[in-house]
């Protein structure tokens, strides 16, 4: 490795970073508009090529997914010396790709998003050279064909952008993190969670991480005890913040509460039916945190694998095991009790869930049967450790009866096999991003390999996609936690021309997170409280709530918002929540909300007007568009920041 890429790696301070996010005084967002992609509503459509294999990827911009693999022989080249790349950032709206350089192995890396906007990468493996053997030089000065260099204490920083000018530094950790999990805090900073040291199909006590440290770094790594007796099947431990600040972690069988800020660990039940951490694989979302239910965490948990600790050893057709069907949810801060729910179609490993602005959960990728994971012994399918690719999505409605939550109503399946090694993340416009899959140990492709490495770019539809998007005026660019409403504005055609349709809009913010191997990290959805007022000419005004004052509910960084219109959403815009900075969030006490009120048309038989609700509060009843418009919107910025 040359000392000038050496040194450029670490050419701009860290500092720079994390001060780039400071965010301004709130504006008004343009109006968002309509779809500029046509697509087939409930089916996939193969749109572009990725580059490198969508190990992992998240949105970075409006108009741009960042997409990362472990160091292997993909086509595009980068560097000095130049290399095969394993980073590319894909434009959203040409459906091109530009090379990006990582200069370490980023190989099952985890990451996140800081409250100040940048993205984070960290942790993976050893160098490698041909066919993810370990390369003779760990520090680059080898004769290639990677160059790279250990992945396993990195910290890769990104600044996402617009122009093509922005690219990946690196700094390090305090120790090596293979298979990490990052989670998001209520300050904007992130904790790095458990992993292991040099790899292998399953962890182990020799090469263990049993710790987790801070970013920004606040000092020396900390031991947690959930990952020394969960052994082999506790890589990416599945975490999540709690509103009550505390996290909850599930790894392998066993499930904790965790108050980091008193190092306790409280202890739950196991998790019913099935290992849901890698490399089991399950599907895991927080459902959506709404004020019907008080903003009450739920934890849902489907497919993986019933395999026991014994179990994980591959001298045995894993492979053809069938994976689990079940699904399972919780609600830590209320109830230490696991509820059952209903079960998917059929059993799936490696599937991801990703939160729809409607509310839904839309589950994709992955296989039937064996678990996550590639190698050379004799049943692996190929390199692959898992069969039978799950083609056809599903939906999840958290709001159906029981028994009726899952469907494939107007859903078509892919024709893509999307196994170990690849990721989803919603849109902006409401469309699925969905990449990757190679369970390869190098660049593997040829009319011979069942599961090639692949980097076919598709699109998933939902069935709004087609549907009159809402157009609403007054979405602020950034939100505090708590503090003054504001307004936004719904025309009559939002409205689909009667102004009662204004009881059944909601506005949502939807952070995607960072995806890889079934899960999305930081992946969170929360209903904003509101209320409304119908007018006459059919158009309305929702009366919206910042967030809650509670960092902890959703925390701090950027996020897409989104006005929802009787199950359409408009087309999503990047807003900052919080301060835009990592420290602890300024909260305020919630205004209250004006009355819900729709007003009714003027009655010519006897010229009065009659109401929908009969009261009349503080003039809200009687806003119209060309007031909220002119008016509401400016003197609300001026009173919520002031």
């Amino acid at each position: 490795m040359s000392s000038s890429r050496r040194s450029t790696t670490r050419a701009v301070a860290l500092a720079t970073f994390l001060a780039t996010g400071a965010a301004a005084a709130p504006e008004v967002l343009p109006k968002p508009g309509q779809p500029t992609k046509s697509g087939k509503p409930g089916t996939f459509e193969i749109v572009g090529n990725s580059g490198v294999s969508a190990m992992q990827l998240f949105l970075g911009t409006e108009n741009r997914v960042y997409i990362v693999d472990k160091t292997e022989n993909n086509p595009p080249r980068v560097g000095n010396p130049e290399h095969a790349a394993w980073a590319t950032e894909y434009d959203l709206q040409t459906n091109t790709f530009r090379p990006m350089d990582v200069v370490t192995n980023s190989f099952c890396a985890g990451g996140g998003v800081l409250g100040n906007g940048t993205w984070l990468n960290v942790g993976g493996n050893q160098a490698v050279t041909w066919g993810g053997l370990t390369a003779s030089s760990q520090d680059g000065n080898d004769d290639g064909p990677y160059h790279s260099v250990d992945g396993g204490t990195a910290i890769r920083l990104l600044n996402p952008c617009n122009d093509k000018k922005c690219n990946w530094w690196e700094t390090h950790m305090t120790s090596r993190r293979w298979y990490p999990t990052l989670e998001n805090l209520e300050d904007g900073s992130l904790m790095i969670i458990g992993g292991n040291q040099w790899g292998g199909f399953v962890n182990s006590a020799e090469q263990n991480n049993p710790t987790y440290e801070f970013f920004p770094s606040r000092g020396d790594r900390i031991g947690l005890n959930i990952l020394t007796t969960t052994l082999p099947a506790n890589l990416y431990p599945l975490t999540w913040l709690l509103p009550t600040g505390n996290l909850l972690i599930q790894s392998n069988w066993k499930t904790i509460v965790y108050d980091y800020k008193n190092l306790t660990e409280y202890p739950f039940p196991d998790i019913p039916h099935a290992v849901r951490t890698y490399p089991a694989s399950g599907g895991t979302v927080m459902l959506p945190l709404t004020p019907k239910n008080n903003y009450t965490a739920t934890v849902m948990f489907c497919g993986g694998s019933d395999l026991q600790p014994n179990q994980w050893v591959e001298n045995w057709d894993i492979g053809g095991y069938p994976a689990d069907s079940s699904c399972v949810k919780i609600s830590p801060d209320v109830s230490t009790e696991w509820e059952t729910d209903d079960t998917l179609p059929e059993g799936r490993t490696l599937g991801s869930m990703i939160l729809l602005p409607t509310g839904e959960i839309f589950m994709v990728n992955g296989a039937n049967t064996g678990v996550a994971g590639y190698g050379n012994v004799s049943w692996a399918i190929g390199q692959s450790y898992a069969d039978q690719p799950a083609y056809t999505p599903i939906i999840y409605d958290p709001e159906a009866p029981a028994g009726s939550r899952w469907s494939r109503d107007g859903l078509s399946a892919s024709t893509v096999a999307r196994m170990y090694h690849s990721g989803a993340t919603i849109l902006p416009d409401g469309s699925v991003f969905v990449s990757g899959s190679n369970p390869n140990a190098d660049y593997n492709v040829g009319n011979n390999v069942k599961y090639p490495t692949e980097y076919r770019v598709e699109r998933f539809y939902p069935l709004y996609y087609s549907k009159r998007r809402p157009e609403p005026v007054g979405l602020l660019s950034r939100l505090a936690y708590g503090g003054n409403y504001f307004n936004v504005s719904l025309s009559s055609e939002d409205l689909g021309g009667n102004a009662s349709n204004i009881a059944k809009a909601k506005v949502v913010i939807i952070r995607p997170g960072f995806s890889t191997h079934a899960l999305n990290m930081g992946q969170r959805y929360i209903q904003l409280d509101s209320s409304y007022t119908g007018n006459e000419d059919n158009s309305g005004v929702l009366h919206v709530s910042q967030l809650p004052p509670n960092p902890a509910i959703f925390p701090p960084g950027p996020a897409l918002v989104f006005v929802v219109v009787d199950g359409v959403p408009s087309i999503g815009q990047t807003i900052m929540v919080g301060s835009g900075k990592i420290e602890t969030q300024p909260t305020q006490t919630a205004a209250a909300l004006p009355q819900s009120h729709i007003a009714t048309v003027q009655d010519p038989s006897n010229g009065n007007n009659s109401s929908g609700s009969g009261n009349n509060n503080n003039g809200a009843t009687r806003l119209g568009s060309s007031l909220v418009l002119a008016g509401i919107v400016g003197l609300t910025l001026v009173s919520l920041f002031a």
